[in-house]
């Protein structure tokens, strides 16, 4: 099998779970770290399907990878090639597709409910899935839903936290997050959770019962990477 390219944008921002999932399935990966100087590759010819991770920036900030990426989600959409995005990644998957990203009404940071909306697509994808499940969440801002596409998940904070078209799966909630990988972002981004309030917890709301939390988590990530993974698996 081709291996996955995943996207890095950032160092603290890596696979995390995923990778356990694609390992325990025998799928091979590429770790592309975009942060580190690594090029984005020219085509899709050489890989299974992308990954594209989150990352502080924006999508509508003029870096000069984001063009690229935007470029290789067009081509993998169009073929059929799996594709998924986390938070950042989602965002980059709804402005390849034609859509747009845009300030959320709130921040959202720590653990919020996200539930199962009522489109057909969510029922393709979510057929096992919880009607509501508590995942964590990073970002201020938010995706549009591309032409052909449907929300798949959603909550009050942010109405749209996933949607799938085909074979691609945007996601705004950070289903990837190992409990290291939570107390690291409560350590590294402290100074945007040091005044809690609304949908942005403290620290010590984030990590508090957190391996209770992540293995919960899990349960419904396994869902989600499981379901995508599915054409490659077949």
């Amino acid at each position: 099998m081709r291996p996955l390219y995943i996207f890095r944008h950032i160092t603290c921002e890596g696979p995390g779970y995923l990778a356990e999932v694609l390992s325990r399935n025998q799928v091979p990966y590429r770790l592309i770290c975009v942060d580190a100087g690594d090029p984005v590759p020219d085509s899709i010819t050489d890989c299974a399907g992308l990954v594209f991770m989150g990352g502080s920036m924006s999508v509508n900030d003029p870096l000069p990878w984001i063009a690229a990426e935007l470029r290789l989600i067009r081509a993998a959409q169009q073929s059929g090639m799996p594709v998924l995005g986390h938070c950042l990644g989602g965002q980059l998957i709804s402005k390849a597709l034609g859509g747009a990203v845009t300030k959320n009404p709130v921040r959202e940071i720590g653990w919020h409910a996200v539930r199962r909306s009522s489109t057909g697509t969510a029922g393709q994808w979510l057929e096992d899935f919880p009607k509501e499940a508590m995942l964590f969440h990073w970002h201020g801002e938010t995706f549009s839903i591309p032409a052909g596409a449907e929300v798949i998940l959603e909550n009050d904070h942010c109405t749209h936290q996933a949607f799938a078209i085909g074979n691609t799966l945007a996601l705004q909630c950070h289903v990837e997050m190992t409990a290291p990988m939570v107390r690291e972002w409560s350590d590294l981004y402290q100074h945007e959770i040091a005044h809690p309030g609304g949908a942005v917890q403290s620290a010590a709301a984030i990590t508090d019962d957190l391996d209770t939390r992540i293995a919960a988590a899990h349960q419904a990530a396994d869902l989600l990477y499981t379901k995508w993974l599915e054409p490659l698996l077949g």
